[in-house]
């Protein structure tokens, strides 16, 4: 595997992924033609979600939990609270992830409307005209009628009349995973018909840190007939973003974690992501709901805040028929490959217990499928490698005529079956496997602080330590463009070995400047995560054995 290839693959690699995002990936232009079409088509009778626009004092999240009555709900995964007031679901941690690796404070995620990070999930009716009949809001105090604590298979109903012949109550459901059951129902006692509109909403009140780096979507998401939307903070405070659509769910995800709304099935909705005071997503029904006297009609929603676990999430999207609900996951533009080499990855660590093996062993399939191509390719590098005395000796004599130079190289090529451009021709094949492995490391939850052996402890994250304080023996961190670690130097070291292997170029500075080949990609590759560094260096020693051995049995016939 000659290291030029290897710098020209992955520098052009990079270059087609960019490019490829910049062409295909919801190019700006498109999405405001495609604005301008949905605009057009949305129905102006629909009216608008409570964009509630009361200025709140912040205060802590514990503070404004026990500023309020709750609803306490528990399962497997998740624990937390909904407040009365306004029935909002603002208080969930996910009980089996921690927030940092070796420390046991749990990863809370929805917060309180009033506290700095406030993040929170509604629902409610909306009206064109009801002249002074109330509607519930984010103030409204629920009652609740008989159970108060929320569990799978014990639900909790909530009730509010209006004292104008209205009354409203709410069902809430939990699963035993990550899904809220919503339905809220309207009783009229009044004398006339009423027309509501249900919707959800998200609310956050702050853009979150994000990872900001092209690979990962974080920030607005959704799927709106067949067609998924992706928008970013930023684009969200610049310029609201709606969508008329007869299927679909929207929402707000972060690396690890989600939060989605699913309207009712077979019912059309304009959904909507916008920045006024916070961060909205939300949904409203494009029909109403009609409500005779005397009687009684109901709309249910779902409400996932979840943890995006991929088998979790697959399961979802098949038992509650939730058209491409997987795309929470970014899988990016090589779905169709990194997802099937999730679960290879995933059913080989069951088997094993460490990612970090399982890894290996990919590293061993992905030489095994490819190993007569690779024997192809090192044996036209081999005879390279003893072609350089005669390519040196034809230099020299036709160095002053090229065209012949050229005739009698190609002439040399054919006669010994050599192809230059084979070493290129593995490398190009493995880079889909190089980003798999890349981003099944940086987007999966399932990956996130696994261990492999010795010091590193997340696979996700980069080698902790540092050839700068001797890999830990000297007291002293250093800054963070200085850790290199151990697993980063070793694959620098293969790169190294191979170059050995290779052919040199003709030219001496070239050569020079091919020698700090190794030494430059180790510094670029050691912020990478040690999973896929510990792929790198495996399957650069396994491809110096197998090169060392086609090496040794290759033979030409110079003149």
């Amino acid at each position: 595997m000659d290291l030029r290839n290897v710098i020209f693959a992955i520098s052009l690699s990079f270059a087609i992924l960019v490019a490829w995002s910049y062409m295909f990936d919801t190019p700006e232009e498109a999405q405001k033609k495609a604005q301008q079409i949905e605009n057009k088509n949305q129905d102006t009778n629909t009216p608008s979600v409570n964009l509630e626009n009361k200025k709140l004092l912040s205060i802590s999240r514990e503070d404004a939990i026990n500023s309020s009555e709750r609803i306490d709900f528990e399962n497997d995964n998740v624990v937390g609270s909904i407040s009365l007031q306004g029935a909002l679901i603002d208080d969930i941690t996910f009980k089996n992830y921690n927030e940092k690796l070796g420390e046991n404070k749990k990863v809370t995620y929805l917060n309180p409307k009033e506290s700095d990070k406030g993040y929170f999930v509604e629902t409610g009716w909306a009206a064109s005209n009801l002249g002074k009949m109330a509607l519930p809001n984010r103030e409204t105090k629920w009652k609740v009628l008989g159970n108060n604590k929320l569990k799978k298979g014990n639900p909790v109903l909530l009730e509010w009349d209006n004292k104008s012949g209205l009354v409203f109550r709410k069902k809430i459901e939990l699963d035993d995973k990550f899904l809220f059951r919503i339905t809220q129902e309207i009783q009229n006692k009044s004398n006339k018909d009423v027309e509501l509109y249900p919707y959800a909403q998200i609310t956050r009140n702050k853009d979150p840190d994000v990872t900001d780096f092209y690979i990962l979507h974080e920030g607005f998401i959704g799927v709106f007939d067949e067609e998924l939307k992706e928008e970013s903070y930023k684009d969200v405070r610049d310029r609201k973003k709606e969508f008329n659509a007869s299927d679909g769910w929207l929402g707000i995800t972060d690396k690890y974690w989600m939060t989605a709304l699913v309207p009712e099935k077979n019912q059309s909705f304009k959904g909507e992501f916008l920045f006024k005071n916070g961060f909205k997503a939300n949904y409203i029904q494009n029909e109403p709901i009609i409500v005779k006297p005397s009687t009684t009609n109901k709309s249910e929603s779902k409400i996932f805040v979840a943890a995006k676990e991929v088998k979790v999430i697959d399961k979802y999207a098949e038992t509650e028929s939730i058209n491409k609900f997987d795309l929470t996951i970014d899988w990016g533009w090589f779905y169709f490959f990194t997802k099937p080499l999730f679960f290879i990855m995933n059913y080989l660590f069951e088997l094993t217990k460490n990612f970090g093996i399982a890894i290996v062993l990919v590293t061993f399939a992905v030489r095994l499928l490819f190993f007569p191509l690779a024997n192809y390719s090192f044996k036209s590098m081999a005879k390279m490698k003893i072609l350089q005395p005669e390519l040196l000796r034809l230099k020299e004599l036709h160095k002053d005529d090229k065209q012949k130079l050229q005739q009698e190289m190609m002439a040399l090529y054919k006669r010994e079956g050599v192809n230059p451009l084979s070493g290129c021709l593995p490398i190009l094949i493995q880079i889909p496997f190089f980003f798999a492995i890349y981003k099944m490391l940086f987007i999966s939850l399932e990956m996130r602080h696994q261990p492999f052996f010795g010091w590193i402890k997340d696979l996700s994250a980069q080698d902790p330590t540092s050839i700068f304080n001797i890999f830990g023996l000297i007291p002293w961190d250093p800054p963070s463009f200085l850790i290199i670690g151990a697993w980063p130097i070793m694959m620098g070291a293969t790169m190294y070995l191979q170059q050995k292997l290779n052919p040199t170029p003709p030219d001496p500075i070239q050569a020079k400047i091919f020698m700090f080949f190794p030494l430059f990609l180790t510094i670029i590759l050691a912020p990478f995560p040690s999973g896929l560094v510990v792929y790198w260096t495996i399957n650069n020693i396994l491809t110096i054995a197998q090169q060392w051995v086609i090496m040794k049995r290759t033979t030409v016939k110079t003149k």
